[in-house]
């Protein structure tokens, strides 16, 4: 009788352990997610430390207006001046070159994609779109300098190293991001919406552009929204194709240099003041993007509601 008790008590140990042992797993394990999460809240706030640090007293120094508004970037002259007006414009007209060009081909495709390709043509298709993803910059660049450049100045006059050809060469960049965001989000629209508009009376074509379409705008949204980020933060393809002029354009054939190419040109061997600024027109580019994530999550949100 002794034997069978001590034979329960040793049982009843053994599943008191493993379940002690789940416990501090699970705890473990939500400890490790909660501070990765953390590293990337800190990383966030101490790279807008560093910008905000830096770029703030420069722009006191040279003047919160001129700095913005000013239309003459001369850093290294007597008496320099650092206006990165051109520089915002610039790219402003690229990211929206590339957009204009980009988006409506990512969305058409991606539409095609979930809901018209076959699956044997699926299977072909969609490796290329995604390896768009993993092409280098610089190789795009390569391809802007050689193909690019040629046709635009054969075709449209000019030099070639203008707006028009950065964001000809920006909305392919941009293009996997589009179609890839954009698919998933309309894959996640539940099949019971098609089906209704199909019940109703609505075409294929109807039903997907009527209710499918509208239905996954939050994912199409957010899919705008890195293909922006992805525009304006490009550098090197930039560099390479957009003529890099520090002044105002007349139009899409003229050159322009970016607020990323600017950085990247000059901090090699910036010192001082000049330094600063350069580190300033980050902090602009870094407020610009905020921006446009907030407004474009405003819009999505009283859509919702």
């Amino acid at each position: 009788m002794d034997n069978q008790i001590n034979l329960v008590d040793t049982s009843d140990s053994g599943i008191t352990n493993k379940h002690r042992l789940k416990n501090f797993m699970e705890r473990f394990m939500q400890a490790v997610f909660f501070v990765c999460a953390l590293m990337s809240i800190v990383a966030v706030i101490i790279i807008c430390l560093f910008m905000f640090y830096n770029g703030i007293p420069a722009m006191k120094e040279i003047g919160f207006f001129k700095f913005l508004f000013g239309g003459t970037w001369l850093p290294t002259a007597t008496k320099p001046s650092f206006g990165i007006a051109p520089m915002i414009l610039g790219s402003i007209y690229v990211t929206a070159g590339a957009l204009i060009i980009g988006v409506p081909i990512g969305l058409f495709t991606a539409i095609f994609m979930a809901k018209f390709c076959p699956k044997k043509l699926y299977k072909f298709l969609m490796p290329p779109i995604n390896l768009l993803a993993g092409i280098p910059s610089i190789i795009y660049g390569f391809f802007g300098v050689i193909v690019l450049v040629p046709f635009v100045r054969n075709t449209f006059g000019g030099n070639g190293n203008s707006i028009l050809t950065a964001s000809i060469l920006l909305g392919m960049m941009i293009l996997p991001t589009v179609v890839g965001m954009s698919e998933s989000a309309l894959r996640a629209v539940p099949e019971s919406y098609y089906e209704g508009a199909v019940a109703l009376g609505a075409t294929h074509e109807r039903a997907v552009a009527k209710v499918i379409f509208p239905a996954a705008k939050s994912g199409i949204a957010a899919a705008v929204v890195l293909a922006i980020g992805r525009a304006i933060g490009e550098t090197m393809a930039v560099i390479l194709v957009a003529g890099n002029q520090p002044r105002f354009a007349g139009g899409i054939l003229d050159g322009v240099r970016t607020l990323t190419s600017n950085i990247v040109m000059e901090m090699g061997y910036a010192t001082g003041l000049h330094y600063d600024a350069l580190i300033a027109t980050g902090v602009v580019l870094f407020v610009f993007i905020l921006i446009i994530n907030i407004l474009l999550n405003v819009i999505t949100s009283k859509k919702k509601s």
